[in-house]
This record gives structure tokens, sequence and C-alpha cells, in this order.
């Protein structure tokens, strides 16, 4: 008989995926520098199993490899923001049409499963198993869709927005809106009503989930710390320089 062919994964390769569930946990943050030495004894191995996953995750922009620095978990941008949530948005919108078509009775009794633990997390301000439980009532509206390729996308768009989508800190304002509006997904998708689902899902990504983005973005733009003078001075000049060098070059 002919036998299947032995797929083999490089131990950097195995490495990656726990690597980025541990970003998307919030177990490293962004602006964090990645501790290589502590991931070792984790682990079990080498610095260059790691520091070869550490690259396949700076090709995917999750983090960025400063010289004689190490890695560090990439912060995200206003520019990301605008780039990357309307597509989350869309993909969350066919997630949420596909899921209304495709799910079973038991697929729906576990969705709300999940709300309803998510409810109490909410309720006894637990955030972090709140944004846990979140993160798992979204994911399950690709499980239930059935389209790999798809749950790929959102995959690959959740690494890239990882520090402000099921990790960042709520206001209670944003907190208590996203509860609101997961209220009446939850409604929705028991209704097997697509199209309202589906446009609940985009508003939700384009409007409260933005909101939470940039107001993280904020406060971290907040705790930066005011450059000393001299740095100041030492910017001026350098811009002062960028100028005259641009000036010669037309």
């Amino acid at each position: 008989m002919p036998s299947s062919p032995l797929v083999r994964h490089s131990l950097h390769e195995s490495l990656v995926a726990p690597l980025r569930e541990m970003i998307l946990q919030g177990e490293l943050r962004a602006g964090e520098k990645v501790p290589e030495e502590q991931l070792c004894e984790r682990f079990g191995v080498s610095r260059t199993p790691i520091r070869e996953a550490l690259k396949v995750l700076a090709a995917e922009g999750v983090l960025q490899i400063l010289p004689h620095r190490g890695a560090i978990v990439s912060r995200i941008t206003e520019e990301q923001i605008d780039e990357l949530f309307p597509i989350m948005a869309s993909l969350e919108r066919l997630a949420g049409l596909l899921a209304c078509e495709r799910a079973s009775d038991a697929d729906i009794a576990r969705v709300r499963t999940l709300h309803e633990r998510m409810m109490v997390h909410f309720q006894n301000g637990e955030e972090v198993e709140y944004l846990r439980h979140n993160r798992l009532v979204h994911e399950a509206h690709f499980e239930i869709a059935g389209n790999v390729t798809l749950s790929a996308f959102y995959q690959q768009i959740l690494t890239r927005i990882h520090a402000c989508r099921f990790v960042v800190r709520k206001s209670r304002e944003h907190w208590a809106a996203a509860v609101a509006e997961h209220e009446k997904m939850m409604a929705a998708l028991e209704a097997r009503d697509g199209p309202r689902l589906a446009a609940l899902l985009e508003g939700h990504v384009t409007g409260t989930t933005s909101g939470i983005a940039r107001a993280f973005i904020n406060r971290l733009n907040e705790q930066q710390p005011s450059p000393a003078p001299s740095d100041r001075m030492g910017a001026r000049a350098g811009t002062r320089g960028r100028k005259t060098q641009s000036s010669l070059s037309v």
C-alpha cells in the first residue's frame, strides 16, 4: 500500500503558533521587549529556533526586530486602524451571514453558553476572562461558517491588531456599549437573521471596537515620557538637517 508522505515541521515553525497566541492573549504586550531567555526556558529550546520564530512574526508585522536590542511587540497605529479595521469588519460580516445559514441548534447553544459566561464576567468586572470569552464568541461565528480561508484571513488580521481587540482594557462606557451590542448579536444569531447579524458585526468593529482601539493608542501616547530638553534640541537639529538635505536634493 502506498504510504502517505510525512509532513515534517522545523522546530522554529512549531514555536510560531504558541508565540503568536501569547501575543493575542496579552501575555506579551505592545511595546514590550520579547524575553528570549525566558522563552527558551519555557519551551526548552535554544535561542536559535526562538529567534527564527520571531523573524516569522516580524514578517507578519506582529513584532519589530531592532538591531542590538532584540524583538519588541509592535504597537498599532492610527493608520493601521484605518487600514485594517474595515477589512476585519468585512470578514466578520461575511462570517455572520454564513453562520446564520449553516448553524445547527447545537452550534447556537454553544455560542449562547459562551455569551452567558462572558456576561457573568462582565457583571463581576472580570475583564481578562470577559475578553477571552469575547474572542471565543467572535471566533465561533467563523467556525460555524465553515470557511477555512475566511478563518485564516481573520486570524491574520487579528494578529496584526492584537493589542486593540481582545487584550486592551476598556473604559466602562466602551465596555457597556460592547456588551449591549453582543446582546443584539446573540439574538440575531438565534433568529438566524443573517443580514441583521452581519450588519451588527460590521458596525461593532467599525464603531465600538475601533473607538476602543483609538482610545488605547491615545493612552499609550499619553504614557510616553516627554523628551528631555537636550533631546528636543537634538530632534530639532535633526529636522533642520533633513530639511536642508531635502532642499539640496531637489
